[in-house]
């Protein structure tokens, strides 16, 4: 055995240099027992899991492998809050944003908002809360006793490190920490992935946002009369004006101040999010997809004369990755029927929205609902607690759920409020001794509205 955290002594299995597989040594690695809830991936369901885990009591620990909170909505650059109408913190993000001037408006259920405003909101929360945070530390192994989740291993700058406590939260969105737990899962439609595409977003600066109002959602300088719809339309017949075809046939523009704008216009099909090689050349794929559009429009003069790129997505922003079996799945058959539960933490209202799987599809439809009218539907806490492991909870797009209803659900208003639930129980099953699913969640609701009420 090598030193403490050292690398020990490789060796490969017989076959020596011909073998395809390395055996990595066995070491010694640091372990910290400093938190009762430990959150892996700080997008919007961790975030919020880690702030109401932490003013509920609880000692947190929360790690992200890029370099800032937020995830999809400021690594993603997603610049785009949806089924956002709720109580909790869905409504107290709402109204930091507007005091700090970083909410572009739009509905109380749908709004533009500011990416970097966000980045430093969201550090401020966490740090207010107690919880304690790094960045660039990304889960790389996970342990059990028995059938309990006990310990996690993360990679950093600092090297492999072990952290251990009673309770710990999957918010990666792809479920990485479920799978190395080994729980079961499910992907896209079926085994083979045809699964919704990944898109990268992008700021882009123009010299006058007022010649653009026709394009943009939510421009006050907007012709009247135009709906967002139509915006998409005539934004993408510039597009094609310029001599492209957008991979995502509805491209959409926000302003998110003065002429600073976000664009999604880019759709990249079929790439499962856990195959970093395919992942890699996706990236590399839209950001040249990107260009090629911008310089197009550039060059088309007038309104979008000038028009640069200011940055684009640190990650491609997925909307589709592993579904963690829960102790229930939430439906297809839910979402028509408004289902109701007992355990319901959230009532989700956003429509069903399957991206286009193929370039084909693409060309007929940038989005289908598939001729399914979604009632208000509850998301109940079993979807949220991992059936196969005990001691693991899941919150935002990696809950149990089928591949329709994960169309619905997957939106960041759906993301804080089930956050917010794993938060809850988790604090309360670490200070009673309780797994999470024993914990009812009438006193998660109890706790959550005491909370609540109090500010």
């Amino acid at each position: 055995m090598g030193a403490l955290g050292g690398p020990g002594v490789a060796r490969a299995l017989e076959g020596g240099e011909n073998s395809k597989v390395f055996v990595e040594p066995e070491r010694e690695l640091p372990m910290v027992r400093d938190a009762d809830v430990i959150v892996c991936g700080a997008g919007p369901a961790g975030v919020s899991a880690a702030i109401t885990a932490a003013r509920a009591g609880a000692k947190v620990r929360l790690f992200e492998w890029r370099g800032c909170l937020g995830g999809v909505w400021t690594a993603g650059l997603l610049g785009w809050l949806i089924d956002f109408d709720k109580p909790g913190l869905t409504a107290e993000l709402k109204r930091h944003l507007t005091e700090r001037g970083l909410n572009r408006g739009g509905s109380e259920s749908n709004l533009c908002y500011d990416p970097e405003g966000m980045k430093l909101l969201l550090e401020e929360l966490c740090a207010e809360a107690g919880v304690m945070f790094q960045l660039h530390t990304k889960v790389s192994a996970a342990f059990k006793e028995g059938n309990r989740l006990t310990t996690i291993v993360t990679e950093s700058k600092s090297g492999r490190e072990a952290w251990r406590a009673p309770v710990f939260i999957d918010t990666t969105g792809d479920g990485d920490l479920g799978a190395l737990a080994g729980c079961a899962f499910e992907i896209g439609e079926a085994e083979d992935c045809p699964c919704q595409p990944m898109s990268l977003n992008a700021l882009l600066v123009c010299k006058d946002v007022g010649l653009l109002g026709d394009f943009v959602r939510y421009n006050e300088t907007a012709e009247e009369g135009k709906s967002n719809s139509d915006k998409k339309d005539l934004f993408r017949a510039e597009i094609e004006r310029a001599g492209h075809f957008p991979s995502y046939s509805k491209p959409t523009l926000w302003q998110i101040r003065d002429n600073l704008l976000l664009v999604m216009m880019n759709h990249e099909y079929g790439v499962k999010p856990f195959d970093a090689a395919a992942v890699t050349a996706a990236t590399v794929r839209a950001r040249a997809e990107l260009h090629r559009i911008v310089n197009g429009l550039r060059a088309l003069g007038g309104g979008w004369e000038g028009l640069q790129i200011a940055a684009t997505a640190e990650q491609i922003g997925v909307r589709d990755g592993r579904r963690i079996r829960g102790r229930y799945v939430v439906s297809a058959e839910d979402l028509k029927t408004g289902a109701r539960h007992e355990d319901g933490v959230t009532r989700a209202t956003f429509a069903v929205d399957i991206h286009a799987l193929s370039a084909e599809h693409n060309k007929k439809a940038g989005y289908t609902n598939r001729g399914i009218k979604t009632q208000p539907y509850d998301i109940p806490l079993r979807a949220l607690l991992a059936r196969d492991v005990e001691g693991l909870m899941m919150a935002g797009r990696c809950i149990s759920g089928d591949f329709i209803a994960h169309s619905s659900y997957r939106v960041t208003g759906n993301a804080v409020a089930m956050g917010e639930a794993a938060g809850v129980t988790a604090a309360i099953a670490a200070a009673t001794k309780r797994l999470p699913h024993e914990v009812d969640w009438k006193e998660g609701a109890a706790k959550l509205a005491a909370m609540r009420q109090r500010g």
